[in-house]
């Protein structure tokens, strides 16, 4: 299992590549069916599916000079 930079969760490098793809081709934003799909395709819960788009979210907003939370202002 490879340390997730991000956070605690502990992923392995498929599962990263899985979220890394979702979130650059899928969405940044994942409603509650692509999340429990996307989940369902790493084998994590819907809770760190979640957790790590917040994360991994924020760190975008951050490289594009942006606020970390969503604001008024779209991805």
């Amino acid at each position: 299992m490879a340390s997730n930079a991000m956070g605690c969760l502990k992923l392995s490098e498929d599962q990263i590549k899985v979220l890394e793809e979702n979130f650059n081709k899928v969405t940044k934003h994942p409603d509650g069916t692509t999340l429990m799909l996307i989940a369902a395709e790493c084998g994590l819960s819907e809770e760190d599916t979640e957790k790590w788009f917040k994360q991994r979210n924020a760190k975008w907003r951050q490289a594009e000079g942006l606020p970390a939370e969503l604001g008024s202002v779209l991805d």
